[in-house]
């Protein structure tokens, strides 16, 4: 059986950070009280570190990725629609 990756949420990711910077403890030590891989912590921090303009690095990722998918979704439908105009319109005539 294939072992599936776990995905972590944006809030979640910028909340371990947030515990790594204020709490005065390891990010080692933090991983494991979060029960994630100490790679991908410190690999989320060197993420945030790298666009201090944008702290919340994560978050706007997510919301990218969802405005995408929204964009995408609106397409479809109106290229339905548009469709659906032509059909009607030729059965009007």
């Amino acid at each position: 059986m294939k072992n599936r990756r776990r995905q972590f949420s944006a809030e979640f990711k910028q909340e371990a950070i947030d515990l790594v910077r204020r709490s005065g403890k390891s990010s080692n030590q933090i991983a494991r009280e979060l029960g994630v891989n100490q790679t991908a912590l410190s690999r989320w921090i060197r993420a945030a570190e790298s666009s201090p303009a944008d702290r919340n690095v994560f978050a706007s990722q997510e919301e990218l990725r969802r405005l995408r998918q929204e964009v995408e979704r609106l397409r479809m439908e109106r290229d339905i629609l548009k469709k659906a105009t032509a059909f009607f319109a030729k059965e009007s005539t």
